[in-house]
């Protein structure tokens, strides 16, 4: 077998040396005054309510005994998203349970909330939602109870949108032959001849748009190319762009139609000062953990403990980076408490790798092979025991990803036909668990295996370091 040069050992070092600094402390580029954030670093990292506080809730019909329909429950989530954005509340969680009729919701409390009132913020959300029509598209200045500018509609009330219907579809131009996403659109009651009187109106005036507002937000404001006079209208083009605009559109639009109010039918809060200190006490003992893991690893097993310790830093740092965002057009992920639990099983399973496989090392050693075979049978012989062990816990990771992941999730989806036979039950924190801990196992595949084994054949290379005893051997004498 081709000897690995001994300058690949210094080579892999410097390498996780520079991506663990990064990683842990990121880049930033000073312009002027302003220091703009290249790479993200763990002090970018999203921490979950259970660390930075916060409001936990279920909403659903307010009356029991209301069946609602899958639609309906989306529309109840698209209520809740709009106003949490609106709120500048982005980094939220917001599943709907249409098993059970119920959207379950997390997010973190606002920066700078003082009074941190769970029931306030709920209260806020749950809101019967508005839809309106108006004519034109025009809107005016005007101040709310609190005194803040907010824009209004400038021209008349067309009609209310209650009972109102929206589906995202496609319509095929008859001319070119070509599919378009459009948004279905169905009034009822005295709607009807209210859009009749304002769609033959507007069309009349070149055309003229009808502006749709939820929440004194404009959502759309469609051209009206037609006398409309059964309810039934396409919305096209502005902002429907692809399908998944022309659906979230429509769920925005049966948002505002609901046929019953919503409540919080269970609600929960965290404060930020007890998230914080179990974060703390969480990080020390980590480090408590992993300074004592280090010290029993190199005595124990010597030089391929140094090295595997050096493999578990980069583990660490490439899990950090791929929480915190480090790499460009990827998400940064909301940790939780859970979730640095993961981290630190994954840290177990990596310093168990590497035990397992200094242990064949020094059997094989004891067996009076030499350095070099001993490294080689002893990484062979222990791969089959790493590898079990590391795909039963990616196993078990993937099903606690899919089980308590969002539905939208590949996991979710891959489980679905076993899934479909359970209501759902989406948790946030136990999915952060099984998300750190299936990239923790994937990474000491890469630095606990492949890596670690690299430098300990490299190392092994240098003539001061060719004594067995260095490796769990007899020491060598002379």
């Amino acid at each position: 077998m081709k000897r690995t040069p001994k300058g690949i050992f210094f080579v892999v070092v410097l390498l996780i040396a520079c991506f663990s600094y990064t990683a842990f402390f990121g880049v930033t580029a000073a312009y002027g005054d302003r220091q703009d954030v290249v790479i993200r670093g763990a002090a970018d990292i999203r921490f979950g309510i259970d660390i930075r506080g916060g409001v936990d809730a279920t909403f659903g019909p307010a009356d029991d005994s209301i069946d609602a329909t899958d639609e309906q429950v989306e529309a109840i989530k698209t209520i809740i998203e709009r106003r949490l954005v609106d709120k500048n509340i982005t980094d939220y969680e917001c599943y709907a349970d249409t098993a059970n009729d119920q959207v379950i919701v997390r997010f973190p409390w606002q920066t700078g909330e003082s009074d941190f009132d769970a029931n306030k913020a709920i209260e806020e959300l749950g809101e019967t939602a508005q839809l309106n029509f108006y004519y034109g598209s025009e809107t005016k200045t005007a101040y709310d109870a609190e005194g803040n500018a907010i824009q209004v509609p400038a021209g008349e009330l067309v009609t209310s949108g209650d009972g109102a219907d929206a589906v995202a579809g496609w319509t095929q131009d008859e001319k070119t032959g070509q599919s378009s996403p459009v948004v279905f659109l169905t009034l009822k009651g005295d709607a009807v001849q209210k859009f009749a009187d304002a769609t033959l109106k507007q069309y009349n005036n070149n055309q003229a748009p009808i502006s749709i507002w939820l929440d004194n937000e404009m959502i759309s404001a469609p051209n009206v190319q037609a006398h409309i006079t059964d309810g039934e209208a396409v919305i096209s083009g502005g902002t429907i762009t692809d399908y998944a605009s022309a659906q979230d559109l429509a769920n925005t639009i049966n948002a505002g139609a609901l046929p019953f109010n919503i409540k919080a039918t269970s609600t929960s809060s965290l404060s930020p000062t007890l998230g914080e200190k179990a974060l703390e006490a969480m990080v020390v003992a980590g480090l408590v953990a992993l300074l004592l893991v280090t010290v029993y690893v190199i005595f124990w097993y010597r030089l391929p403990g140094a090295v595997a310790m050096i493999a578990l830093v980069g583990q660490i740092a490439a899990t950090l980076a791929i929480i915190s965002g480090y790499f460009p057009n990827a998400d940064s992920f909301t940790l939780t408490l859970p979730g640095i639990a993961g981290i630190l099983l994954s840290i177990g399973i990596g310093v168990d790798a590497n035990v397992i496989t200094s242990e064949r090392v020094r059997e094989e050693l004891r067996r009076g092979k030499t350095i070099d075979g001993a490294i080689r049978a002893g990484s062979k012989n222990s791969l089959g025991a790493i590898f079990d062990g590391n795909i039963t816990v990616l196993i078990v990771s993937i099903v606690l990803m899919g089980v308590f992941g969002p539905p939208s999730s590949i996991w979710s989806k891959i489980m679905s036909v076993v899934l479909a036979m359970f209501p759902a039950s989406t948790t946030g924190m136990v999915y952060s668990f099984g998300f750190t801990l299936f990239i923790g196992v994937l990474l000491n595949f890469i630095f606990g295996v492949a890596l670690s084994r690299l430098m300990l054949r490299s190392v092994s290379r240098f003539k001061c370091l060719r004594n067995p005893w260095l490796y769990g051997g007899e020491r060598h004498v002379g």
